[in-house]
């Protein structure tokens, strides 16, 4: 008997369907092999040779495994076809001790029979080139985080840490935020005319040239100079000067890779990009049809290629034939050229493994967001082998006669929906009405409106990874990890729009990164660095001299800074005219890992701190009221664990229950009422559970009380109303009113009361 190995579960459950008894498939849960968490386990000295142990929670998977590797005829490594999975092999190799006439290595794109049954017709050998790539990959990440992290606790604030791809994330938010709070509205205006034909069809232009020069955005800068064309447009008349009709081609977008699924699934569907590799990854490892076995419903989604399998385009031909009218087959595959550096084109794009298994024929079997995401990928895959959309395009010019200003109408309409029948983008339509040359127009109603320039958004999970991949900095497999790492740490929070929005000690952290690590943060070095894993990759370069370069000044500065940097420059201590109410000194606001708050003078003698609202004031008062509701409440509540009394603290998300007998014993318990939950508002979404308010690091926010089963959340408190517009729930916004819960909806209600 042959016994394969994968990483999961899930891949092995799929995978056993598709194989008679000749083969026993098992999962070694992960990674097996890792560096140590309590040292550096890296050997400088000896070539920057790594130091693997197998953690503690791997080893019953690995004895498991060895026992079997030992009995089995031949060990197949199936484990996924990116430098991760091939590391992952090469680990097992280390770890089992599988003698190199006894291992086959196998990869696929898809887990299917057909993919399963061809790939394990042509067994390969493991890529050390890969494996190299990857270990570097993770020296290098190790190196940057276990000596630069130290240097963060010691000048800054304990519990701090540094990344080589997490930093520049970091500082892409930290300067776009800087932007923002640098920006500086400017006032523009513009000009409009409604307009009749004479048949009374009514449409709408802007003014456009003055003097046959085109005006720009910004050319009218105030009110003034918009009053005074309205008024030299007085006794205008308004005569079609010209007509301009062309048809153009929308072309379909290619099917998508990691990057672009992130994004479009950001954008579209909400998610986020952690959210959404955890979807696509359940669809790849395969889902329970209903009168069927389990199946991969999609190919491997960790991908910057978008090659296309012959056999898919062929399929897709097929299924456009045989459910569509003939206009929106093209009779050929049509094929995209990948745009990603070092992509690997042996690689495919993401895409379903059956075409024919349409997001309807699986309804029954997916939850809601695994619909969602199998149809987005189903769709943008079908589409990218339809045909184009064709537009029609108007421009009117009119001329307001016995002045020197010109507007400008323009109209569109979809002549042919092509790939959009299948992949619906959003767009505008307007129709004009048909007009001729020297046509005279009437004038219903001319208009003057102020506008002011925005300031640049804040990154969503999108733009971040659209902006991350423009760079070359990280590769599929990163994006996503690298943004749950920057949230998790505390680096970033989101803002009511689910924006990117840098923590006051994201900062404090970039500022000095920046100033005296410049290379951590730069994105030319960081993007060169994510190039040379790709040549050691292609076995064009050696790893360890990549390392030892970046090293060396890397170690050498570090050392240098150590001595250098004062924590009193970094972190200055502000002064208040608050008193110690524990020792009578002097209160300071100090600055830690989750923002500011006042701490004592006296410290280390004397350790009274107090939290600081948003605003800066202490919170202390209404704290100290609900602690002391909350110990009467729980007051001779023992531990389950140990029979010691629990006693309520205070911690990041608010009030808890924990061990007296602590650190002994480690027992915490959460407690719901500290945030007066319950709202009496059923969920809209799944209709079992209650809205509950709940507390984050971001704040107060109301979810569904059957997570994780359901995911319902809102940002503000639901009232129990509904939307006239919609039908979504109705929230409580900031300002004492009422608005609709759902993104792009926009009902609002201002608060009755009056001040």
């Amino acid at each position: 008997m042959d016994l394969i190995i994968v990483e999961s579960p899930t891949k092995a459950k799929t995978i056993s369907k598709f194989l008679g008894k000749d083969y026993q498939v098992e999962s070694s849960f992960g990674h097996i092999r890792d560096l140590p968490k309590s040292e550096m386990g890296i050997d400088i000295e000896n070539n920057f040779a790594p130091h693997y142990i197998i953690p503690a929670k791997s080893r019953k998977a690995v004895n498991k495994l060895k026992k079997l590797s030992k009995e089995a005829d031949k060990v197949i490594l199936a484990t996924d076809e990116d430098r991760e999975g091939e590391a992952i092999a090469w680990h097992l190799v280390k770890a089992l001790d599988i003698p190199e006439s006894k291992r086959k290595r196998i990869v696929f794109h898809e887990i299917t029979k057909n993919a399963i049954t061809e790939a394990l017709k042509e067994p390969q050998g493991l890529d050390e080139k890969m494996v190299d790539a990857q270990q570097a990959r993770r020296v290098l990440d190790r190196l940057v985080g276990y000596e630069l992290s130290p240097f963060l606790w010691k000048k800054v604030a304990r519990g701090l840490s540094a990344g080589r791809v997490q930093s520049v994330a970091v500082r892409m938010i930290v300067e776009r935020e800087r932007e923002i709070e640098k920006f500086k509205p400017e006032e523009y205006w513009d000009i409009s005319a409604d307009l009749e034909t004479e048949e009374k069809k009514g449409f709408s232009a802007r003014l456009n040239k003055i003097k046959d020069k085109t005006i720009g955005k910004m050319d009218i800068k105030n009110e003034k100079q918009a009053q005074d064309i309205l008024k030299s447009l007085e006794k205008a008349a308004y005569v079609v000067d010209s007509i301009e009709k062309k048809k153009g081609k929308k072309n379909p977008p290619g099917p998508f890779i990691t990057s672009t699924l992130q994004q479009t699934a950001n954008r579209w569907l909400g998610f986020s990009a952690k959210q959404t590799m955890m979807i696509a990854q359940q669809l790849y490892e395969g889902i329970e049809i209903k009168g069927e076995d389990s199946q991969g419903l999609i190919t491997y989604m960790r991908t910057d290629s978008m090659n296309l399998s012959q056999k898919f385009l062929d399929d897709a031909q097929e299924y456009l034939k045989n459910n569509f009218d003939k206009k929106y087959t093209t009779g050929k595959a049509r094929r995209f050229k990948t745009k990603s550096k070092g992509a690997q084109e042996a690689h495919e794009a993401i895409r379903p493994t059956e075409v024919m298994r349409s997001p309807e024929s699986l309804k029954g079997s997916l939850n809601s967001n695994q619909f969602k995401l199998y149809k987005l990928i189903w769709q943008r895959a079908l589409a990218s082998q339809m045909p184009e959309a064709i537009i029609d395009a108007t421009t009117i010019d009119i001329n307001a006669e016995g002045t020197d200003y010109q507007f400008r109408a323009n109209g569109q309409i979809l002549e042919f929906d092509g790939y959009l029948k299948v992949y619906p983008e959003k767009s505008t339509e307007l129709q004009l009405p048909e007009v001729k040359k020297d046509d005279k127009l009437d004038l219903k109603e001319i208009k003057k409106e102020q506008h002011f320039t925005k300031p640049p958004a804040r990154y969503s999970d999108a733009g971040l990874v659209k902006e991350l991949e423009k760079h070359g900095i990280g590769r599929p497999s990163t994006y996503a990890p690298t943004i749950a790492t920057i949230t998790a740490r505390n680096y970033v929070e989101r803002d009511e729009n689910k924006k990117l929005k840098p923590t006051e000690i994201a900062m404090v952290v970039n500022d000095l990164l920046t100033k005296h690590f410049s290379e951590i943060v730069d994105l030319d070095f960081t993007a060169e660095m994510e190039d040379d894993l790709d040549l050691i990759s292609e076995g064009k370069k050696e790893w360890q001299p990549i390392i030892k370069n970046f090293y060396e000044p890397f170690h050498k500065n570090l050392e240098k800074k150590q001595k250098e940097v004062k924590k009193d420059d970094i972190m200055p201590v502000e002064e208040t005219d608050e008193v110690c109410d524990k020792c009578g000194k002097p209160m300071v606001i100090k600055t830690g890992r989750y923002g500011k708050f006042l701490a004592c003078s006296g410290f280390p003698e004397c350790k009274n701190v107090k939290s600081l609202d948003e605003n800066g004031q202490v919170e202390e008062k209404e704290k100290s009221e609900n602690l002391e509701k909350l110990e009467k409440k729980y007051e001779g509540q023992v531990c389950e664990k140990c029979g010691e009394k629990m006693v309520i603290k205070n911690g990041r998300y608010g009030p808890f229950l924990a061990c007296s007998g602590f650190p002994k014993c480690r027992n915490i318990k959460s407690i719901a009422e500290n945030h007066n939950s319950s709202t009496g508002v059923k969920c809209p979404v799944c209709g079992k559970g209650e809205i509950t308010a709940k507390k984050s690091r971001r704040g107060l926010f109301y979810a569904c009380n059957q997570y994780p089963d359901c995911k319902t959340a809102f940002w503000g408190k639901p009232t129990g109303e509904k939307c006239p517009d919609c039908g979504s729930l109705l929230i409580e916004d900031k300002k004492g009113g009422v608005k609709c819960s759902k993104k792009g909806c926009k009902y609002k209600k201002e608060s009755d009361k009056k001040e």
